[in-house]
């Protein structure tokens, strides 16, 4: 005979059926229950005619298990009890967080967002583990089984949610004294059509990603060539320190080098900002602990004012 499907209100009758014939007094178990008596008695009586047989002999002094009812509180006591045991136990994953969250990383968002949180997190939730992916390729997370990414604003899908993480970011052509004393300076993006440019390319694509600039309020693309082609900005930027070519990189890539004077900034009046860092996971009614502690632990070690959005910038 094939088994009986629970219904969604076989858990609270078995419940009560298990506090019953546990204490054999029905006015014990519907305090134990939080429950008035009439309505214990109302959950045992739809279980008994459900299953179709008497599972109590009832008197008014006393409560006895029928046969059936043995056979049964013997059979459904165990698994009752278990089943607490494992609500228990979510509920002390969500006052402990534990488990494993994947997270996607662009590299220099896990130098700027996730690296300094590392330790006082660890510290704080030892059981639970991050398995960090660093990589620039922009996957879609959850059909790779990613929990949370960080990335840049410009490619974030609009069904995520998007945590803004600081503040736009610039990226600005650089060379290096030496090269600019060999080949001239640029004095418009177009210029750059006759220079050595060092090209990047997103990992995973082919071609290398057009530098882009703005005029008038409108962004431009130029399509750049050179010696060489690197799916690594930071690559590009030693290359360009060694006086190689025309690098196209962020600010927090070029700075330091600009400030010691390694590298000098080059068409700055069309280098406008864009979307920074934002960490980004799918919208979900209830998220798991450690999730949710690790998003909240990436927020408040930021500078910049967080603020979840659902587009990309």
């Amino acid at each position: 005979m094939d088994p009986l499907l629970p219904s969604a209100g076989d858990f609270n009758q078995l419940r009560a059926f298990v506090a019953v014939a546990g204490s054999l007094n029905f006015s014990r178990a519907a305090e134990k229950l939080g429950v008035s008596s009439s309505a214990l008695s109302q959950m045992v009586r739809g279980l008994e005619e459900r299953v179709g047989v008497s599972l109590f002999n009832r008197t008014t002094r006393s409560v006895s298990l029928t046969e059936a009812g043995a056979r049964l509180f013997a059979r459904v006591k165990p698994a009752v009890d278990q089943l607490g045991e494992a609500l228990g136990e979510t509920s002390e994953r969500r006052a402990h967080p534990a488990g494993t969250v994947r997270m996607h990383c662009f590299h220099n968002a896990a130098t700027l967002y996730l690296t300094p949180i590392l330790r006082a997190f660890s510290d704080a939730y030892p059981q639970v583990v991050l398995d960090v992916t660093l990589d620039d390729t922009v996957v879609n997370i959850v059909a790779e089984g990613y929990d949370v990414a960080i990335r840049l604003g410009e490619v974030i899908d609009k069904d995520l949610i998007a945590v803004k993480l600081g503040p736009e970011l610039r990226q600005t052509a650089v060379a290096s004294p030496d090269y600019l004393a060999r080949r001239g300076t640029p004095a418009h993006p177009r210029d750059l059509l006759s220079h050595s440019c060092i090209g990047w390319r997103w990992p995973g694509q082919a071609t290398p990603h057009k530098w882009e600039f703005m005029a008038d309020g409108k962004w431009f693309e130029v399509a750049v060539e050179g010696p060489v082609i690197s799916s690594q900005k930071d690559f590009g930027v030693q290359a360009a320190v060694a006086g190689l070519g025309i690098a196209f990189a962020s600010e927090q890539l070029i700075d330091a080098h600009i400030a010691e004077g390694r590298l000098v900034p080059l068409l700055e009046a069309w280098s406008a900002p864009f979307p920074g860092y934002y960490l980004c996971y799918p919208a979900q009614r209830q998220m798991a602990p450690a999730l949710r502690v690790l998003i909240d632990t990436i927020r408040r070690g930021t500078r910049g004012p967080s603020e979840a959005t659902n587009s990309r910038a």
